[in-house]
């Protein structure tokens, strides 16, 4: 569920001022510091890990720096790299025991982080201000009982549309959008559009839009136990619906979009919708100017189950290793992060809302006017209801290339559904201990 637009995580995995990701790790250990000076004249040393493309390690290392000018006696060491890269690097680090005092958390990998054991537990933190969260709120970011882990953003799924296409067509989406009426929809344009444009991208790939699919199915994803939850009928289902509309030509081959993930600079002007999470339009309106770009829910199954909204807490944490004389100033950078309005006005909404509404409602006047989009979404499903949602379990890293390689069967005809479905379901739960 990584919160990376689609050609940022799979073409472009960037690095400030055109690093590559081979030089990430030469460009940290080169003590390309923030502020005071690694550690030198009484100052603490935190290092600070993220991932992103170029556009958000620039706007962080500007945050970063806004920091120590605030934040004196405390010099940032930052770490960065694509996302497939971050993940690699937090391997060797847990390995080594030699993890950043402050990390984000790749979805995949909450709960592997919290079965190495290097998340530190938050709650006696005394620099880390935790004023904007109810009680209830806090509740809902702990693991098991502790909160070791704090969301730095949250997104939800969305449809994404070509406003600018639905003008020019004269259509327009159905009021009430059925998960039959989009695919109608979308079938009825590809054949009838003068442009010879296609509904939308053929994404059976799309986590959170699945997960969705599944929870209006009145199952989940993963089970509160560690295990997979979802049924091989609900994995069928999701997997047909695609097929449907490819067979029917609804959607970009998967010769056009380039392979089952399409790259965005490839498709974007090629279809009428896609899905994507609901921070993705800022980055991925920005690549066709020309457009104007607008979302909205998912779709919905006819009898969809209660409380089948969510919304994804992207979390950052603190090692657990981290020396006792560096916990308040890594303490006072995770306040930052999570409480500054100048920090969220350097950044912008393109890693996800702040998790603080109080936060939102302040930064709201400045928004752009896609950010604007991410903003009414996110108060959106926060006001929905929304039944509890489990993490990935560790073991469940790879759940995603699983669905990628079973979908390449079913779209190259060598796969049925059904047993795509089955082979998902057992290669999953196998991987979790299931």
């Amino acid at each position: 569920m990584s919160n990376i637009p689609q050609d940022v995580s799979r073409r472009r995995f960037l690095t400030f001022a055109g690093v590559g990701a081979l030089s990430l790790g030469a460009f940290a250990l080169a003590g390309c510091s923030i502020g005071g000076g690694s550690g030198a004249g009484g100052t603490t040393t935190i290092r600070f890990a993220w991932w992103g493309g170029a556009e958000r390690q620039k706007a962080y290392l500007a945050g970063m720096t806004l920091f120590s000018k605030q934040n004196s006696d405390v010099t940032i060491e930052p770490e960065f790299g694509d996302y497939t890269a971050y993940q690699e690097r937090m391997t060797t680090q847990m390995a080594a025991r030699d993890v950043p005092d402050v990390f984000w958390i790749p979805s995949p990998a909450v709960l592997t982080y919290r079965d190495a054991k290097i998340y530190r537990p938050l709650e006696d933190v005394g620099t880390l201000d935790l004023s904007a969260f109810s009680d209830a709120e806090l509740d809902l970011f702990r693991i098991d009982g502790e909160l070791n882990t704090l969301p730095k953003s949250m997104f939800s799924p969305v449809l994404r549309y070509n406003q600018t296409f639905m003008d020019e067509d004269g259509v327009a989406l159905p009021e009430t959008l059925t998960w039959d009426s989009l695919a109608e929809f979308l079938t009825d344009y590809s054949k009838n559009n003068a442009a010879g444009r296609k509904g939308t991208t053929y994404g059976a790939y799309h986590d959170m839009p699945f997960e969705s699919f599944l929870r209006q199915r009145g199952e989940d994803l993963w089970s509160k136990d560690g295990r997979l939850a979802a049924s091989e009928d609900g994995v069928a289902a999701w997997i047909d619906w695609w097929e449907q509309l490819r067979k029917a030509g609804a959607t970009t081959s998967i010769s056009e979009q380039d392979g089952i993930e399409p790259g965005w600079s490839d498709t974007g002007a090629k279809v009428l919708a896609t899905f994507a999470n609901s921070n993705h339009i800022v980055d991925e309106a920005a690549a066709f100017p020309d457009y104007e770009f607008r979302q909205r829910d998912v779709p919905a199954l006819a009898d969809a189950a209660p409380g089948y909204h969510f919304t994804y807490f992207s979390r950052f944490a603190m090692y657990a290793g981290i020396d006792d004389d560096r916990v308040d100033a890594a303490g006072a950078l995770m306040s930052y992060n999570l409480n500054s309005i100048d920090l969220l006005k350097l950044v912008g909404l393109s890693a996800g809302a702040p998790p603080s509404l109080a936060l939102l409602d302040e930064y709201e006047p400045s928004a752009t006017a896609d950010e604007q989009k991410v903003i009414a979404t996110t108060r959106e499903i926060a006001a929905m209801e929304q039944r509890p949602r489990y993490e990935a379990p560790a073991g469940s890293g790879s759940w995603r290339t699983v669905m990628i390689r079973e979908l390449e069967g079913v779209t190259l005809g060598d796969t049925s559904v059904s047993q795509a479905a089955s082979n998902f379901v057992s290669a999953v739960s196998s991987s979790v201990g299931n």
